[in-house]
């Protein structure tokens, strides 16, 4: 069996020039036109020929091809009218031996549901340069849709890897933060470079890897807990007395939770938050 032929420079800016393809900020379109970095990140995720990988955002095949060097099976949800058209030609022509083990589904990551991935196989793993202006969102959507994902590892702006994997009490932890560790534990997995990008972009990126643990024991919803996460930190300056006063949480509710009244947001655990959701329970603001 041959190996794919991944994408360099070269291949990437021909594929360019045939689709007319004008790379847009709006979309956060940013190729990676070199063989070692997309080697590099499929090697980072642990992905092997037993696993069945989500991709978002496959573009024009740069990190779709190394995936499929592993073995693996690929699922490439793409949003792009244009890019979705022709991938599966690009993988034809380059991996005409992995070619069974690629499906295309053309729709919107934010938005995709379990019916349009129910011709797939179940995915055990999420590999992606994930567009930047919506990567948490898409991150958390597909954690939420995705249960029997294992592990992860995605390409974001380096901020954005910062936050998802910071921990209670540093200044970058945030809602990204709290609500990734719902179903997952988070880490930072390196840094990549801008000029392996096409056209390179005005930020660094960073790659985080995640390993999928069951979500809390509770008897709450997530959207429940999440809805205190997000007050939380909607004024992250605030004790949580003051915070979530107008969500109808009370000195009271805290102190059940086992919670300091004038603790902020940014101090606090998942487990901590679930702990306050649970305390809160039937009350609205």
């Amino acid at each position: 069996m041959l190996a794919p032929r991944l994408l360099g420079p070269a291949e990437v800016r021909t594929l360019a020039a045939e689709l007319d393809l004008r790379p847009t900020k709006q979309k956060g379109q940013n190729f990676v036109i070199d063989a070692n970095t997309v080697r590099r990140i499929v090697r980072e995720s642990g992905v092997g020929a037993d696993d069945v990988v989500v991709e978002v955002g496959p573009g024009l095949g740069s990190l779709t091809l190394a995936i499929l060097e592993t073995g693996a099976q690929v699922t490439a949800i793409e949003i792009d009218d244009l890019l979705a058209s022709r991938l599966p030609q690009t993988i034809s022509e380059h991996a005409p031996d992995q070619a069974a083990a690629f499906r295309l589904v053309h729709a919107d990551a934010l938005r995709v549901t379990a019916a349009d991935l129910a011709e797939t196989p179940a995915p055990t793993a999420l590999v992606a340069n994930l567009p930047y202006n919506v990567s948490v969102p898409v991150l958390l959507h597909l954690m939420a849709l995705l249960p029997t994902l294992e592990k992860g590892l995605v390409m974001v702006q380096a901020e954005v890897a910062d936050r998802l994997a910071a921990t209670p009490g540093s200044k970058v932890y945030g809602v990204p933060s709290v609500k990734a560790a719902w179903y997952a534990d988070v880490r930072r997995a390196g840094a990549i470079g801008r000029n392996v990008f096409w056209p390179a972009p005005n930020v660094d990126s960073g790659l985080v890897y995640w390993e999928h643990h069951a979500p809390p024991t509770t008897s709450v919803a997530r959207e429940d807990v999440f809805k205190l996460v997000d007050a939380a930190f909607a004024q992250r300056r605030k004790g949580l007395r003051g915070a979530l006063k107008a969500y109808g949480v009370t000195e009271s509710h805290l102190r059940a939770a086992g919670l300091d009244p004038l603790v902020r947001g940014e101090q606090l655990t998942i487990h901590d938050f679930v702990r306050l959701a649970e305390a809160t329970s039937g009350v609205s603001a």
